[in-house]
């Protein structure tokens, strides 16, 4: 009954119509963010559970739950995912969704009680905002999971990336302002691959489809990009601090896959993310992918064709949060560069 009532209740908020990853049928979206300081959570709700896997290619991972997605183990279903901003004092904001869940009868059933499945991942924004000591924790996965509905999904400084930047090769000092940002495909035959990411990553942004940076490494003044590519191979150190960075994200289809073939997607979307962060996978990024697959399209699985789309839409939702991206002090947004 609990289930039901939850549906009706979340249902009833898809007036606005759904955006990037809520243009899928059974997810819902919703954001936190926290005021004292640029930091906050976001939470994906699949109450009816969905296939679910996980591809971690970062070398400074923070991560829960992520054993329990390798395709060899038992639990195939997720109730929900949870991006958080706070490194691993974030993770705690999945505990406020596993509260949200229990209270409403949603898990998996053991039989003598349902056990909420929530993954989670987090990225690190302590140093942005000038107060580490805020950062998420129960109380916001709860109240992201309260406003999380199908409508549209706001991106750039909400959520996991209200303190999110990118461009942190040669230091903070250069950087630029992160965000979430989302984005989704459909094919005629009516298969939809979305993506949802938090971009905080140590290189700089890059759009694939014309080779230049969005956002990423100032130049010394502050006032132009500097390129990262060019400061590699001029022989400059770059690296960023190790553990300070991360881009973390989902990507989801309403077809239906195997644990095994969702762990497909999930490799096959960080081309995606190599392709619009420049340099990616670092010893100082913690870079994971979720993958979702709700199983409501009844067409044919042809997983090149879904894998080579989650990495199309996990670049445009890389884009998208930071052109969606404003202005905090001491990191320019991209807009405020152009």
């Amino acid at each position: 009954m609990w289930l039901a009532m939850l549906l009706v209740v979340l249902g009833a908020a898809q007036d606005e119509g759904g955006s990037g990853l809520t243009r899928i049928d059974g997810i819902r979206v919703g954001h936190h963010t926290l005021e004292e300081r640029p930091t906050g959570c976001t939470v994906i709700l699949t109450v009816e559970g969905a296939v679910a896997s996980v591809d971690v290619r970062g070398s400074a991972p923070g991560t829960r739950e992520t054993d329990l997605l390798d395709p060899i183990n038992t639990v195939e279903r997720v109730h929900a995912i949870v991006l958080s901003g706070g490194s691993a004092f974030g993770l705690d904001a999945a505990s406020g969704v596993v509260r949200f869940l229990d209270e409403r009868d949603i898990g998996f059933d053991v039989g003598i009680a349902k056990v909420p499945i929530v993954p989670a991942a987090i990225l690190f924004d302590l140093d942005v905002g000038g107060k580490p000591d805020i950062r998420p924790g129960a109380d916001c996965g709860y109240k992201a999971a309260e406003k999380a509905t199908a409508g549209k999904i706001a991106e750039g400084n909400v959520g996991a990336g209200a303190g999110a930047t990118v461009g942190k090769s040669v230091g903070s000092a250069r950087a630029m302002k992160g965000g979430i940002g989302s984005a989704a495909i459909e094919l005629p035959n009516g298969l939809i691959v979305a993506a949802l990411m938090a971009v905080n990553a140590v290189g700089d942004v890059v759009d694939p489809a014309i080779g230049e940076v969005v956002a990423g490494v100032r130049t010394e003044d502050g006032t132009a990009l500097a390129d990262v590519r060019k400061l590699l191979r001029s022989g400059a150190l770059i690296g960023g601090r190790r553990g300070r960075n991360t881009t973390i994200g989902v990507v989801a289809t309403n077809a239906r896959l195997t644990k095994t073939q969702a762990n497909k997607v999930a490799q096959m979307a960080h081309d995606g993310l190599a392709r619009a962060i420049y340099p990616a996978h670092t010893p100082s990024d913690g870079d994971a992918i979720f993958a979702l697959a709700l199983g409501g399209w009844s067409g044919d699985v042809n997983l090149s064709v879904i894998g080579a789309l989650a990495a199309e839409v996990t670049s445009e939702a890389i884009l998208s949060a930071v052109r969606h991206a404003e202005s905090i002090a001491g990191f320019p947004s991209a807009a405020e560069l152009r």
